[in-house]
């Protein structure tokens, strides 16, 4: 009975149990408590936009910027309060872009006994839950020369088996996977250069592939070997692809947006003969998800289009490419499924339960939560919901329906 509890309380890394944004528990139906969400504890941090990962348990796990260091930081779920952190040296580099803050950008990873995180400036590390000891690290920038982001790394890692998943870019390691048990490269491959997405895992004919979204093309990879198996082209300016790729199985489409001037493309994945191949169904201009997630219900998408402007939130047919609307009721949000409705986050901190379909946006319930440019995607645990912004967590109580 613990083991399944913990499957519908746990939060272990970017997007949730599978990635997706949604929670494990579909049936979950939440409201807003009389008055609004209920503040359990708020308690300061450093500036970053990780977000908090968790099995359920009694620590919950994010990182933030302190001096020159990203600092990893257990925390008790019940009052917030500092059960240990890890200091790992991540001083700017030359040439970095510092006007959105020096990280951290990655979500940790949660599996097992190990949680493991990436710097603002590419160190991959392996670290103990219990005591956030250091069993093992790497230097995606400086060990494998990997592709400089001057924003910061900002790729959340993905378990496979007993590896970890990530890019690094660059002639013949583009992506790579690391031995969870001490950082061995089990392989690396691909002269992709990499951008700032997550990679995801998808099932296609009963094949895993792992997704990458990269500078100029997203590609499909056997995550066991590396072995290339499938690319598309899309770029945009200033190489920024930064958005989770979304996968819609039954339509076999695999959805990818960008911001600037590029949009959003609808790829699917045919079998042709014996192997995989990508086949562009649609690519439309509306759909420019910046750096935000895209969140699938049902045969639509929904994301937030736009960069510096006005960023609507956007319903699209994933077979079409259709428009079905667009709302400004909201700027720039996070969105994060639980039961038939939609947690949404603003960046001005307004937290919201919403209903969306192909008919509209209903909003529900909403009410300020934090203040300071909340970018980061909220993590729900049952009832209970983890959102910062660049300068705080908060634990926020709702209600079941």
């Amino acid at each position: 009975m613990e083991f399944f509890l913990a499957l519908f309380l746990a939060w272990p890394q970017w997007g949730g149990p599978s990635r997706d944004f949604h929670a494990a528990d579909q049936a979950l139906e939440l409201r807003f408590p009389k008055g609004g969400p209920r503040q359990l504890w708020k308690r300061e941090l450093g500036d970053g936009y990780s977000a908090v990962v968790t099995d359920g348990g009694a620590a919950l796990y994010t990182a933030f910027r302190r001096g020159n260091d990203n600092v990893v930081v257990a925390l008790d779920s019940k009052s917030g309060a500092t059960i240990w952190e890890r200091a790992l040296a991540a001083p700017p580099l030359p040439n970095m872009f510092l006007d959105y803050g020096q990280g951290p950008i990655v979500t940790p990873l949660l599996v097992g006994q190990r949680l493991f995180v990436v710097t603002f400036t590419g160190q991959l590390a392996a670290l103990d839950r219990k005591t956030g000891a250091v069993a093992w690290s790497r230097e995606l920038w400086k060990e494998f020369a990997g592709t400089f982001r001057d924003v910061g790394y900002a790729n959340s890692p993905i378990a496979y088996g007993d590896t970890i998943l990530l890019p690094i870019g660059g002639k013949g390691k583009g992506v790579a996977a690391f031995r969870q048990a001490d950082g061995k490269v089990v392989w690396q491959s691909t002269d992709l250069e990499n951008a700032m997405s997550s990679p995801i895992v998808i099932r296609v004919d009963g094949e895993e592939h792992a997704v990458f979204f990269m500078v100029d093309a997203v590609a499909g990879v056997d995550p066991k070997t590396g072995r290339l198996l499938w690319r598309h082209p899309h770029s945009t300016s200033y190489h920024v692809n930064a958005s989770t790729p979304v996968w819609c199985p039954e339509e076999r489409m695999l959805v990818i947006s960008s911001a600037y001037n590029a949009g959003g493309r609808g790829i699917r994945l045919e079998r042709v003969g014996g192997r995989i191949e990508p086949k562009e169904a649609w690519f439309q201009r509306r759909l420019r998800v910046h750096h935000h997630n895209l969140l699938r219900r049902g045969a639509h998408v929904y994301g937030s289009s736009g960069d510096f402007g006005p960023a609507p939130l956007t319903a699209v047919n994933v077979t079409t490419g259709e428009v079905a609307w667009q709302s400004r009721h909201f700027p720039k949000a996070s969105l994060v499924q639980v039961g038939s409705k939609t947690l949404v986050l603003d960046e001005d901190g307004r937290l919201a339960l919403a209903r969306l379909s192909p008919k509209g946006l209903e909003v529900l319930e909403e009410a300020a939560v934090l203040e300071k440019l909340a970018w980061t995607a909220p993590s729900v645990v049952g009832t209970r919901v983890y959102a910062r912004d660049r300068k705080s967590l908060v634990a926020l109580e709702l209600e079941k329906n």
